[in-house]
């Protein structure tokens, strides 16, 4: 991708000038980003795949009670959400008004899905999350809500209203199964027609109402929060600590006896405050946990075994597979390897084209070459004859 290359997916600016000026900054409406964009998967695909263990839906259906509310409180919850899988039978009519179907991350299932998320990859892998369809009958909708990342909101069958205001107030609704705002304040009333699509920062409220029968693709971005982070990559770097070969334990020839032996050593405390901050100080360690966290696939994420590489083949990564790489490590689906010379860029080139020919795999040394066959056993990647 040239990110200096003008396209009409960004309203006729560069990738460049859009993270330059609109990222984490502003809303951008963009019309017919993707003209003539269809649907990446028919409805009754969708309802069929809904039914899988394997994918995240869920149903929102508004109910009477959303439009009763008075002055004081609201008559009646007015939203009922159910979490799949789901039948067809327990979805509601096509013909009945107000409900809304999410299916996460349709990039895993469905290849035009997989295309169209990879439009989106100026931004870093290591931000992409995922996309998620709604599909919506005659004035579905989630209520007004922000979320906590990055959002494409693309049009890709119907019209949707878009109410969009900046976060005054992230009070929400209560005995409500939805994350709904309790002061919603817009700033901006937008119809989004087919191939039109809304780029919204996080923390942006917003509220989208289907005019009719619509779908819209949502491509999210990972956004970690800081202790949630901290919290992952420090469980994964105790889990990589090994003892040494020669174990240094703990000594007090000097400890006297005590009067008050249920008091912890001060010495003690020393000694365990010093091992952990050698493990912190070891930023290999910090970066290859880094990496490995934000490698690793979602928890309904699964791989079908495959054969080792074939010889003249070329190689494709699998949608599931999540790979980045830093200066030293290279990360695929929560592991990491070390890198470096030929072997490294190949790793790299792959992870940043997520495809490479048979003529780039020609090159790889018998050690890459071994660790490709390895991930095509897995089902990680795919030959490409």
């Amino acid at each position: 991708m040239d990110i200096d290359q003008i396209t009409p997916l960004l309203g006729g600016m560069s990738p460049a000038r859009f993270m330059r000026d609109y990222w984490q900054k502003k809303p951008l409406l963009i019309r017919q980003a993707i003209p003539g964009v269809t649907p990446p998967i028919e409805r009754s695909k969708l309802f069929a795949l809904a039914e899988s263990e394997d994918v995240e839906s869920r149903l929102i259906v508004k109910t009477e009670g959303a439009a009763k509310k008075s002055k004081k409180a609201v008559a009646d919850a007015g939203w009922r959400l159910s979490h799949g899988p789901m039948s067809r039978r327990s979805l509601p009519a096509i013909s009945q008004p107000g409900w809304t179907l999410l299916v996460q991350g349709l990039d895993l299932h469905v290849p035009a899905a997989y295309d169209l998320l990879q439009q989106f990859r100026f931004v870093p892998d290591a931000r992409l999350d995922d996309l998620m369809i709604s599909y919506a009958t005659d004035g579905g909708g989630v209520g007004p809500h922000y979320d906590s990342y990055d959002v494409f909101l693309l049009q890709v069958h119907g019209q949707r209203r878009w109410r969009i205001g900046p976060l005054k107030d992230a009070s929400l609704q209560a005995d409500v199964p939805l994350k709904i705002l309790t002061q919603f304040v817009p700033e901006q009333d937008l119809v989004l027609d087919p191939g039109d699509m809304l780029y919204l920062p996080p923390r942006w409220a917003h509220d989208g109402i289907a005019i009719g029968e619509c779908m819209t693709c949502s491509v999210g971005f990972r956004v970690p929060e800081k202790t949630d982070l901290a919290r992952e990559v420090l469980m994964r770097l105790v889990e990589g600590l090994e003892c040494p070969d020669v174990p240094d334990l703990y000594k007090d020839p000097r400890q006297p006896a005590t009067v008050t032996p249920g008091q912890i050593p001060a010495a003690l405390q020393e000694f365990a405050l010093a091992a952990v901050m050698k493990a912190l100080k070891d930023p290999s360690a910090l970066h290859s946990a880094l990496g490995e966290v934000l490698s690793e696939p979602k928890p309904r994420v699964w791989f079908q075994a495959g054969e080792p590489l074939p010889d003249g083949a070329g190689v494709r990564l699998d949608p599931r597979t999540r790979m980045v790489y830093d200066e030293k490590r290279v990360f695929a689906n929560g592991e990491s390897w070390l890198a470096a010379g030929k072997d490294a860029r190949q790793l790299r080139l792959l992870a940043d084209r997520r495809a490479l020919p048979a003529a780039e795999v020609a090159k790889f040394s018998p050690a890459l070459r071994e660790l490709l066959d390895q991930w095509t056993e897995d089902g990680w990647a795919h030959p490409v004859l």
